[in-house]
């Protein structure tokens, strides 16, 4: 049977497949059983008239024939929704769905900066996703989403990138540590202390590496944990300190149960962009979105975490600029 007989429903079906690569976790995205699951894919393996997934011991990879209809898939996938994002420009629409990744550091604030945005704009469906920063690259790549916020934009990924607010960070402990009242701490006295520190493909991670790199301060002792919350909990318990962005930490410093260190150099400055592929064509609505942040996504921030910088302190570039030449975009 032909390719071109191939439906949208098969194809969805296969995506979702060959994107957890697990038949069961499949079905229960899609809200089917997984024999349903089965039968979509074989069809559409028959109709390829080759094999798309093998099976190695418990687990399922795509074959070479796979790899090749799973990218076909999203590209059918990216052009329906650029279709449907310019019919909605052309009627003109103030709706329609807005799909958005943010690295798990902005999910302290960034349903509120949805929230307002709805809230001006009736009739908008929200699609969030929130992950470490190597999978929100994952999905700007695959052109899964609209726009994504994080903190530094990719490298070696052509985007378009906005910096709309500053993002401090700093070195937060328990309010009982030893060094909680010293003043002008400079970062190598820290070398000694238990660090409890984020995944590697973190963008926390990558920050607390290129500020102590640039220091050339050595940890002699480190845990990793795998969130924002497992941290903030481990530092309170006294088992070590953190290099954490303040706008995680905003209600416990405020509270009273952390304490951020007076280190020489710190807080550390840096911004957050919102982030789209370059050359993608954007709906209205995610324009809009890109804008709001632009102008007030700063403002809100504040005023949602509780932290407020110095006045005098760097502001954000309300620019676009364009990433993907490593040569171009240092760390």
């Amino acid at each position: 049977m032909p390719l071109r007989h191939i439906t949208l429903r098969q194809l969805k079906v296969f995506e979702a497949v060959a994107r957890h690569l697990s038949f069961s976790r499949a079905a229960e995205e899609l809200h089917l059983t997984q024999p349903a699951v089965s039968m979509q894919v074989k069809g559409l393996e028959a109709q390829a008239g080759l094999p798309l997934f093998e099976q190695v011991g418990k687990k399922i990879h795509l074959t070479e024939a796979g790899a090749e209809v799973a990218r076909f898939a999203l590209e059918v996938h990216s052009g329906l929704k650029d279709c449907e994002d310019t019919l909605a420009a052309i009627r003109g629409v103030t709706g329609g769905r807005l799909h958005l990744a943010v690295v798990s550091t902005a999910k302290y604030f960034a349903p509120r900066l949805l929230a307002e945005f709805s809230r001006r704009h009736p009739g908008v469906t929200v699609k969030l996703s929130v992950t470490n920063r190597e999978q929100v690259i994952g999905e700007l790549q695959a052109n899964q989403v609209d726009l994504a916020i994080m903190g530094r934009p990719p490298r070696g990924l052509d985007v378009d990138a906005i910096a709309f607010a500053r993002h401090p960070h700093g070195i937060i402990a328990a309010p009982d540590h030893p060094l909680a009242r010293r003043r002008g701490l400079e970062l190598s006295r820290l070398a000694g202390e238990n660090f409890l520190i984020r995944e590697p493909g973190s963008g926390t991670r990558m920050s607390m590496e290129r500020v102590f790199a640039e220091r050339r301060v050595k940890l002699a002792s480190s845990m990793e944990l795998a969130s924002n919350e497992t941290i903030k909990q481990a530092v309170m318990a006294g088992m070590g300190l953190a290099f954490l962005s303040l706008h995680t930490v905003g209600l416990e410093l405020a509270a009273g149960k952390l304490v951020r260190l007076d280190v020489r150099g710190t807080p550390v400055t840096r911004e957050w962009h919102v982030v789209s592929r370059q050359g993608k064509r954007l709906s209205p609505l995610a324009e809009a979105f890109r804008t709001f942040l632009a102008a007030e996504g700063a403002a809100l921030i504040e005023e949602t975490t509780g932290v407020h910088l110095a006045k005098g302190s760097a502001k954000p570039r309300k620019s676009l600029k364009k990433t993907g030449n490593p040569a171009q975009n240092p760390l």
